[in-house]
């Protein structure tokens, strides 16, 4: 049976209600946070919470004095529990607006859900096969303020996913309005040119993404605007987030890639974790 927990009231997934009028329902007005959970502790927790309270701040949520980082996490964990999971699990934590239109108070006050998913044993393992990827046409996602945010506002996400499925490919690149590659429908792209690994800036509208911020933590990265034709001829390519860590990737249209460099870095970081 599956458990989720709304605004600290854990119930089954299938009897839980919500309003139709809340925010993030009605005009995506709302923050989410995806992390992994192992063995009851939640992995990169501290980015995962700054980055949501950063985001709440920016989307100018009045949140209740009891709505912290350490209660949250508490909510978090006891989900987890109920659903047995805490040895291995994905959570999505959301933040929505409350009900009303946009200008009434009562929308700027944030509920909060928690789903907890079960995962693969493997899934923190370095793909062996590597990924087919492609870009997305006719999509472009703004540079603003509210670009960095992983909010609910994700029809280009999803719009692009369905064009990866179309297409069979494993994930799907996404631009700026500029025309710059800024990262994938669900991660962030790094490329590594003559053993230099690089990434697009946060101010060409890329997700601010945990694992993201954690690589360039750990290693020498360089922030740089990505252009198809600077990606199509590197030497590597790979993908993160906070959930699956690193994906190498095989394949861009007609562009082929090696893996060695991204498997030295997988190993120096990660391999003691999997």
């Amino acid at each position: 049976m599956n458990y989720i927990n709304l605004n600290g009231k854990i119930t089954e997934a299938a009897s839980a209600a919500m309003p139709v009028d809340n925010g993030a329902f009605r005009y995506g007005y709302g923050l989410f946070e995806t992390m992994l959970v192992q063995d009851g502790t939640i992995r990169l927790g501290q980015y995962h919470w700054e980055r949501l309270f950063a985001g709440a701040e920016k989307m100018y949520f009045e949140l209740p004095v009891l709505m912290t980082p350490a209660h949250l996490e508490k909510e978090v964990l006891q989900t987890v529990k109920k659903n047995k999971l805490e040895k291995f699990c994905r959570v999505r934590l959301q933040l929505f607006a409350g009900g009303g239109g946009l200008f009434g108070r009562e929308s700027s006050k944030p509920g909060f859900v928690i789903e907890c998913f079960p995962l693969e044993e493997n899934t923190l393992q370095l793909n062996e096969n590597g990924l087919t990827v492609g870009i997305a046409t006719g999509l472009a996602k703004s540079m603003d303020s509210l670009s960095n945010l992983k909010s609910c506002n994700a029809l280009v996400y999803a719009i692009a996913a369905r064009q990866a499925k179309e297409n069979k490919w494993n994930d799907v690149l996404i631009c700026n309005t500029a025309g710059n590659i800024i990262e994938s429908a669900i991660t962030n792209v790094f490329w590594i040119k003559d053993k230099t690994v690089y990434t697009p800036p946060l101010a060409d509208g890329c997700v601010a993404g945990v694992m993201r911020r954690h690589i360039m933590k750990q290693m020498p990265v360089m922030e740089k605007r990505l252009w198809q034709e600077e990606l199509l001829n590197a030497d590597e390519v790979f993908l993160t987030n906070a959930i699956k860590q690193i994906r190498w990737v095989k394949n861009i249209d007609s562009s082929q890639f090696s893996n060695a460099q991204t498997t030295m870095i997988y190993n120096s970081l990660y391999s003691k974790q999997a």
